[in-house]
This record gives C-alpha cells, structure tokens and sequence, in this order.
C-alpha cells in the first residue's frame, strides 16, 4: 500500500479522497490555485503545493505541475478525482513516465472509450447492446443525413468527443437535419476540438442508468449495481439513486453482465462506470463509459456499505478486489441530491460570493454531506459551484424520500443564492415520489417545481419581527455590560414606559412590497399586528440565528440569519429572504423605499447610469451590475433621489451589497 498520494484536484472530491486516505493511514498531497489557497482541501490535506493562478487552464489542467508536485513531496501515486485530467489519456502518460502510480485505468481504457464512435464499435464487438445508429467515420452532411432517414426520426446527433450535455441536438423532422448538423459540429469543435458526430435513434421517455464496475489488475472484473441518474438538467445529474426503481432481479443481471463485459473489452482496472439508455419497456442500450469515479459515487457506497475510493486505493497498490461479486449485496435505497449555489429562479444562474452562514444537517447513520467548502469559505466564480453533495440512507425508498426531505428542510445557507427549495420541490414532485421517471421529468413538472411567487405569510414576517427584536434585546445586553453600570434602566429595550404601552414599527420587504409588523411591548413579549391581525409572541434566539418561537402559545423552530441588511428565514422545511428597512434606523416613517438598494449577486459595477442628486422615477435604472457574464440593472423602488453611489464603475461588490443612497419623494 502507498504511504502517500498526491490528489490533483480541488473541492469536495478532493476532501473525500483525503477523508479514506487518512482512515487508511495513507498522507495525502494537496495541490491548489491561488484562488484555492484557503480552500478546504488544502486544509486538510497533510502537505499542500501552489501549481499556478486561478484559471484552471493554468493551474488543475497543467499536467508538468501536478507531476512536478508529485516528484517534490515524494508521492508515490495520484489520484485524479472526477473532472480535470481524470480522463485524460497524457496525464495517465506522465505518471507511467515518472514512475508514479496513475490511481485509475490504464491509458489504453481510457483511449479505447474516451471517443464515443470507436467505443460504440468496442461494444459491438463484444456484444454490448447498442442504441440503433450510425457511428461510422463517413462525415459527409448528404450521408449522415440520408443514415439519419434510415434509422428514423427523432434522431440525436452527438459530438463524438462530446460530454457534458454539449454538441448534442435533437432532430424531430428530416428538413430540420443539415441546420442542426451544422450547429452540433460547431459547438462540437469549439468545445472539444473535433468536429466528429454520431447519429443515434432518440428513446421517447428514456431512463439513465448506470452500472458501476470495478476491475484489478489479476483479471477480475465485478459491478456494484446500477444508480438511477434520470433526473437531469440540461443532460446534467441533479438527483440520483440507487438501486434503480423497478428494476428486476433479471434486468439488473443483464445489464450487470453488459457493463462487466464492456470493462473487459478494454481491460478495465479500477472504479469506471457504464452508462445506458434504458427504455420503458426494459431495454437498454449502451451509451458511454466513464472511466473515473463517478460524482454519484455515495449513493453505490450507502447500498453496499463500501468505500469505493479505499477500493481504488487498493487495486491500484496491486491488490486484488476485496470481494467477489457473489459477495456483493444491496441493502436498502440511497439518494443524493447535488446542493448548488445557483439560482432556479434566474435560470439556474451560478452564484458567487462568501458562505456567511453555512448549516448543513447533522450526519448520522441515515444523512451524510460530502463537501468541499465551510462557512466563511468563497465560491468562487473560477470553478463549479458546488456546495456540497446531500447523501441519504434508509431501508426502501419511501422512507429514503422522507429522509431527504427532511435533510433538505434542515439545510441552511446563506450568501450565495442556492438550488435547496428546489431540490425539495423536486423530491416531493408527485411523479418522482411515484418513481415516474425519465430524462424530461423536469421539463414535464415545470408547474409544480417553478410555481408562481404567492408572497410572504404573516407568520414569517413574525418570526423576522420576533428575531430583529430579540436581537436587539441581546446586543443592548452586551453593550451595557461593556459599561460601568450595566444594570440602568437607561440600557434596557424592553419598551418601559411611565403610563402607556412602548410603540413601533419594523419594516421588511419581500421582492417588491413592504410589509408593516406594528410591535407593542408587553412583559416579556411583543405583541406583533399585520393588517390589523395580531399575535404575542415571545422567544429565545442564540447567535446562531437558532430560535426558538411562541406565537400565541405555539411553539416551534426557526433560524434567522441577519447579513448585508437582508433577513433569511428558514422556517417549516422553507426559506424566505427579506430586506430589513427599520424606520428606527433609517430615521424616518418612509414606506421603505428609503435607505441602501441592495446587489441581488455580486458583481462589477460596469455604469452608473443616473447621477447623484438626480430626482428619479420608479422603475428608472440607477446603475449597471455584471455577473456571470450577464447585465442587471438596479432600479430605483419607488419615486425619489439618488443621494450618493457607494461603488464606482469597476468595482467588484458582494452578495447583498448596498449599492445605492436612497431617498423616497414624500406620498
């Protein structure tokens, strides 16, 4: 067995590799970007070497680096995660040449399925089922298509070299074919360098299913089982399970036979993984090899108790495989849902920005979180914005579902906009509860999973209410204690008047409206009124934002996180974000249009399009953010003045950011 490893990636694969290797008593190798200097990985890591700035061009995908770095702290194997070089047949090179263990197949396996034409013939020579098409080399628009009219429509035209969910459409009709050809090879030499396509029949309702195999170097060659990855986006896994729902003693057999059979057409050794189309009927089709650990990987781990990577690690010392496939079992159902920082609103448009508050579920038997990153940690916009993979366990998939759910209700983050409420969604769908599943589940469900914004309900506005004032309540604490006479009346917020009851009002916003929560003072609690409807509540709040409320007598839990002037409430398995506009801290009685504008991501300021002192009207553009390559405009909130820009042109601003001063004209 190594006595060290170097891992030539970043992230949450990295911190996983590292997290076996240390049970294993292996020391681990970091290597890093100068974005990622701070980065989990590195931290945990035994050593750790800086291979270059931030662009992954220049740093992760630089294969003399990862080697050099390797060669200087005396790894003696790499292991290449998923992503990056994981496939790439001259990093495999380089470390033969260097006499360092690649923890993977060997070039020749990576060669024969790293194109999909020539793995498509591999697998017909060895009997592997193929979907009905054409993977010849003959690349003529005139022939592809007249081959397309054969195989009959709808066909999908693929990149040979593709992955990704790039240099793929989908012709429905004849007369549609060349226009689209042309597309799929033009994005197919600007992604991957060559234009080379396939054509294939297109499966109506098609599932994605996966067999994860595992082969060493004596010969033998097993598979884990299948894991079910239909629920996709964009051709991109969002959930995954395992086993496949459905699938019967004998159909997992048989793919189980194909996927062990297109391993050892190439003489796999290590994790790979054989991904097929299978049909509603029970048919299913070979698509492409993956010939690396899979991202999904957890969801084989939690049904079959292994550590897939600990197995890595010992095929690739030379060991043989721990166990036989007649030792192999499945117990119980596993699901993992991929928690982005992305926007579903927004098109699922990345986030970046700091984790200011991060709480992920408690892991246990049942919940386990693979991540890379920690509260107070960047996403950074150099790399995928992945937070973390929510992995769950129980005895069927019934009680797996509920598992989910509830890990996906008691997930907190905050900072960075994320797909959580999304993926609840998702979860509970009707169609995936009922295990309804193919590719186009998402794009079928739009109604339930993007339903319309129904706004914000009283008992949410009361909890921020009851938060902000508890808060408030702790830090005079705090202040009066840092004086000389911490116990005077003067430092209290409890709303003590001589004879009448202490009045206020706190303001939040949600999207566009104002709310209004009038606040009496009552001992030891508040009496909280919205439109005229009114509860007491009262309640604890520790600097976590956990908090424990009492609205009329019933109780529950929330957490309230106050950053950038912004309230995020996650209460029953939800969140809401509010902007706090307190007239107590604004001075004055506005209808809480008054005060900073807030940046919905962070950005670069690019133009400042009003001018300070500029008397505005609602809806008019103050100032121009880029992020993600894409333009927003802030607009002013109701009618007004601009008293002042905090940023000027070219500045970066985070999440949350007051951007803008602000004053509303008066009703």
């Amino acid at each position: 067995m190594f006595d060290k490893i170097l891992i030539a990636n970043r992230g949450e694969i990295a911190c996983r590799v590292i997290k076996t290797a240390r049970r294993m008593g292996i020391k681990t190798v970091a290597v890093y970007s100068e974005a990622d200097a701070n980065a989990r990985h590195v931290r945990l890591a035994d050593e750790a070497v800086l291979i270059g700035p931030a662009a992954a061009r220049e740093s992760y995908l630089v294969i003399d680096k990862i080697i050099a770095a390797a060669t200087q702290t005396g790894a003696q194997a790499i292991h290449p995660g998923y992503g990056f070089l994981s496939e790439n047949e001259d990093f495999c090179h380089a470390c033969e040449r260097e006499g360092i263990v690649f923890i993977g197949p060997p070039v020749s396996a990576i060669r024969a399925m790293g194109s999909k034409s020539e793995a498509k013939k591999l697998m017909e020579a060895a009997g592997v089922p193929l979907t009905p098409g054409y993977h010849g080399d003959e690349q003529a628009p005139a022939y592809l298509h007249q081959q397309a009219d054969a195989i009959g429509y709808p066909v999908l035209i693929k990149a040979a070299a593709g992955g990704g969910g790039k240099g793929m459409r989908l012709v429905e009709k004849s007369e549609d074919f060349i226009d689209l050809l042309a597309s799929c090879k033009r994005e197919a030499i600007s992604s991957f360098g060559d234009d080379h396509v396939l054509v294939e029949k297109y499966i109506t309702k098609p599932r994605h299913i996966e067999i994860q195999v595992f082969g060493d170097t004596h010969g033998n060659v097993v598979y884990l089982f299948e894991r079910d990855c239909s629920v996709q986006r964009r051709h991109q896994k969002v959930l995954e399970e395992a086993p496949a729902p459905g699938m019967t003693p004998e159909r997992r057999a048989a793919m189980g036979k194909a996927a062990v059979d297109a391993a050892k057409a190439v003489g796999y050794v290590g994790a790979g993984t054989v991904e097929f189309i299978a049909n509603q009927d029970g048919s299913f089709y070979f698509m492409e090899m993956n010939t690396r650990l899979q991202v999904e990987h957890p969801v084989t781990e939690m049904i079959t108790g292994l550590d897939l990577v600990e197995w890595q690690l010992r095929v690739a010392s030379g060991e043989k495989l721990p166990l036989e496939q007649e030792q192999l079992q499945i117990r119980g159902h596993a699901l993992e849902a991929r928690i982005y920082a992305e926007d579903p609103a927004k098109g699922f448009l990345p986030s970046t920005g700091k984790l200011v508050h991060l709480a992920p579920p408690a892991e246990s038997l049942h919940v386990r979180v693979d991540t890379g990153v920690e509260e107070g940690d960047e996403i950074s916009p150099h790399y995928d914005p992945m937070i973390a993979k929510l992995i769950v366990w129980d005895i069927n998939r019934d009680r797996a579902l509920a598992r989910m759910l509830q890990a996906l209700a008691d997930y907190r983050v905050v900072g960075v906009a994320n797909n959580i409420e999304f993926l609840s969604r998702l979860t509970a769908c009707p169609a995936f509860s009922a295990a309804d599943l193919d590719t186009g589940l998402i794009e079928r469900e739009k109604a339930y999973l993007f339903p319309a914004d129904v706004g914000v309900a009283d008992e949410v506005l009361q909890i921020a209410a009851l938060a902000e004032l508890l808060r408030e309540a702790a830090l005079a604490d705090k202040r009066a204690q840092r004086t000389a006479d911490a116990r005077s009346p003067w430092h209290a917020r409890d709303g003590w008047r001589m004879n009448a009851t202490a009045r206020r009002t706190l303001l939040f916003r949600h999207a566009d409206t104002d709310h209004a929560v009038d606040v009496a003072y009552l001992p030891g609690a508040w009496r909280l009124s919205i439109d005229g409807r009114s509860v007491e509540a009262r309640g604890e709040l520790n600097e976590r934002g956990l908090l424990r409320v009492e609205l009329d007598g019933t109780r529950m839990d929330a957490t309230v996180i106050a950053a950038a002037g912004r309230r995020h409430v996650f209460a029953k398995g939800r969140a809401w974000q509010l902007a706090a506009v307190d007239p107590l801290h604004h001075g004055g009685e506005g209808g809480g249009a008054e005060g900073g504008l807030l940046a919905p991501m962070p950005g670069k300021v690019i133009a400042l399009v009003a001018a300070e002192g500029a008397k505005v009207e609602k809806g008019a553009p103050l100032l121009i953010l880029e992020a993600m390559k894409m333009e927003h405009t802030i607009t002013a909130p109701a009618a007004g003045t601009v008293k002042a820009f905090r940023f000027g042109v070219g500045d970066q601003v985070g999440d949350g950011a007051e951007l803008v001063d602000f004053e509303a004209a008066a009703a």
